[in-house]
């Protein structure tokens, strides 16, 4: 089995990834929301190990009763784009490649949610 800290890079929060935290707004009831956080993962990772480390991660030192429990993990390949290194002007430009990286979508329980995601 991984370190989960090597299978999980860092949280991937922007605008749109904050607003799956915060869960449907539609749903009134705390006990009843549905709550999805993006995480950058290894190129390697599985998702049955991607909700192993979640789970290691946010429930060390918890009680039984404060655990967060993952339902479904969705993950995503992003393609690193091309672009040009250097040379603007020159005859022959170089052409460079961001690296490739995944993303995982995770949801939780309904009524469960991540304290210290940073959003």
């Amino acid at each position: 089995m991984k370190d989960p800290h090597t299978v999980i890079v860092k949280p991937h929060i922007t605008e749109r990834t904050a607003s799956f935290s915060y869960g449907d707004p539609r749903i009134r009831e705390e006990k009843d929301l549905v709550r999805k956080y993006t995480f950058i993962v290894a190129r390697d990772a599985t998702k049955i190990e991607i909700k192993a480390a979640i789970e290691a991660i946010y429930n060390a030192g918890k009680k039984k009763g404060e655990r967060i429990e993952v339902q479904k993990v969705n993950t995503i390949t992003m393609h690193g784009k091309t672009r040009r290194v250097r040379a603007r002007h020159s005859q022959f430009p170089i052409q460079g490649k961001r690296p490739d990286t995944k993303k995982a979508i995770v949801t939780l329980l309904p009524g469960q949610q991540l304290e210290d995601y940073g959003v």
